[in-house]
């Protein structure tokens, strides 16, 4: 019976040695992936905040009056070409 727990402890602390090295080997390739993750996200975050930038600054009113302007031919009506309509 000896013989036989000795055998069987050594084999057992054998393998926990072994799952323990796998669990640790494994913990940081996930510590590695997370921080990929995260350095990809701050990249995004900041073309995110330069693309919201750059929105702003297209939309402002003189941008799309010009654009307006430009594209759909767009004149300012004479005077004499304005009703104006009272309820």
């Amino acid at each position: 019976m000896r013989n036989l727990v000795l055998p069987l402890l050594l084999m057992a602390t054998v393998a926990t040695a072994m799952a323990a090295a796998y669990a640790k080997h494994h913990s940081r390739k996930l510590f590695i992936q997370l921080q990929e993750l995260e350095s990809q996200r701050d990249a995004m975050n900041v073309e995110w905040g330069q693309l919201q930038l750059e929105q702003s600054t297209h939309t402002t009113h003189g941008k799309v009056e010009t654009a307006a302007r430009k594209r759909l031919v767009i004149q300012i009506p004479d005077p004499e070409q304005v009703m104006i309509l009272r309820p």
